[in-house]
């Protein structure tokens, strides 16, 4: 059994008094069913419903929403199921397929007796179609696939180790050659297998990694299919177009997503919405283009102007030829795609803890930074660095008086910890702290 963070939040919410229904969103194989099944256990009574496996319990909304009426209904489907009250989880899964079931949170809240919580991927969960979505009376929660952290107690790893990286980062205190070496090739493990449990579960039984590249693009076919089946009111054809060329955009220098590339004759305004709904859907993560290096964040950047990473790095490693896997297996080399490789990673980490993710390039001149975070008082530039070379326009953000809101950096590289009294270097497998880290160095 893989030990997930949604587990303690579930717990949480159970524990708490005033817990409205919840909805579980996230990314296909996520692991959401898994988690939200082990959790079930909690209860004296546990009833799942699932709108693939058993669409005839889309039925059980004719007569209405009421929470009384629609357990009459189930019971007249499955007289098995028992609703004990203050001790029943009822799982509304697939939701995605019959969306309209969300309305019944409400209803649900204000009788009282049963918890609920709703869950699908997000293929066509469009709240657009839904009649009523229950506002104020459900909580939302996204799921990811499995951080680094996630990764090593998979592993075997304790919390121990975690905590024990954290103190690394706090007291700016450099690792020992063999902590340095461990986390390494966990890490390289980690980016070569990526975060989906099912793979991450095959990897870790069968010691190595049989069966792993078929598994990810096995995925990457699911989600093609999902496109089909559930893109509304878009050209399914041109969401493909964005899907696939996103490995292409990443091998590039500049790594900017341009929808002119992606098809002849393409334009802009053809492929509105396209990057909202793969967004949406969970497969992908945007990271938009800062107008200026300043404060705030939101609101301050070019809607225009974006990179996309995959939200799995997994996916990504399905994307490569068979000749770079297999260097990167045998020889645990990145080759030409470890900028791309390493930035997707760092960004599926600041979006998994909790950052929305910012990059900044200015127009015919040499500053660029990879991202952009930032903590109470002040934005932090974070720059990843796939080679060890010259950090420019790190140093140049932070020195120069243009950038009032820039005090100190971060670099993620291939190196130690330290501090040179302008920015810290920190190696990339502490990607997954960073939101923790600047809670307490802000603190």
């Amino acid at each position: 059994m893989m030990e997930r963070k949604i587990d303690k939040y579930l717990l949480n919410w159970k524990n708490n008094p005033n817990r409205m229904p919840l909805i579980v969103r996230g990314a296909r194989q996520v692991g959401k069913t898994y988690s939200i099944r082990q959790f079930g256990k909690t209860y004296k009574s546990f009833v799942e419903i699932n709108f693939v496996t058993n669409p005839e319990y889309k039925q059980i909304f004719a007569n209405g929403f009421g929470a009384s009426e629609i357990v009459m209904q189930i019971s007249l489907i499955n007289p098995n199921f028992k609703f004990i009250e203050n001790d029943t989880l009822i799982f509304f899964d697939e939701v995605q397929e019959y969306p309209d079931c969300t309305t019944c949170l409400k209803f649900f809240k204000q009788d009282g007796r049963y918890d609920v919580i709703c869950s699908g991927s997000m293929m066509g969960l469009n709240y657009k179609e839904i009649t009523s979505v229950s506002v104020g009376y459900k909580t939302d929660i996204t799921m990811y696939s499995l951080d680094f952290e996630e990764f090593l107690l998979a592993k075997g790893y304790t919390p121990e180790l975690i905590e024990n990286i954290f103190q690394h980062l706090v007291e700016v205190k450099p690792f020992s050659q063999l902590e340095m070496d461990v986390l390494r090739e966990k890490f390289l493990e980690y980016i070569t297998v990526g975060g989906m449990p099912a793979i991450v579960s095959n990897f870790i039984t069968s010691g190595n990694y049989s069966d792993t590249l078929a598994m990810q693009r096995q995925l990457l076919l699911d989600y093609e299919n999902d496109i089909t089946k559930y893109a509304r009111g878009i050209d399914k054809a041109k969401i493909k177009n964005v899907y696939r060329n996103i490995p292409v955009f990443l091998a590039k220098e500049n790594k900017k997503f341009q929808v002119t590339k992606v098809a002849t004759h393409a334009r802009s305004r053809e492929y509105i919405g396209c990057v909202d709904w793969l967004n949406d859907a969970g497969i992908i993560n945007i990271c938009y283009c800062l107008s200026f290096p300043e404060l705030p964040l939101r609101g301050n950047y070019d809607e225009a102007k974006y990179k996309i990473y995959f939200h799995d790095n997994g996916l990504l490693m399905a994307c490569l030829d068979e000749y770079s896997l297999a260097d990167l297996r045998q020889n645990k080399s990145l080759g030409i795609y470890k900028g791309a490789i390493y930035e997707n990673v760092v960004a599926e980490a600041f979006v998994k803890s909790g950052f929305p993710t910012y990059y900044y390039k200015k127009e015919n001149a040499q500053l660029e930074m990879d991202f952009f975070i930032r903590d109470t008082n002040s934005l932090v530039p974070v720059e990843v660095k796939a080679k060890d070379a010259a950090t420019v326009s790190l140093n140049n953000l932070i020195k120069s008086d243009s950038y009032p809101d820039i005090k100190y950096g971060i670099k993620l590289c291939n190196k130690n910890v330290g501090f040179n009294g302008k920015f810290y270097t920190f190696p990339y497998f502490t990607a997954f702290l960073l939101k923790r880290w600047i809670d307490v160095h802000n603190g």
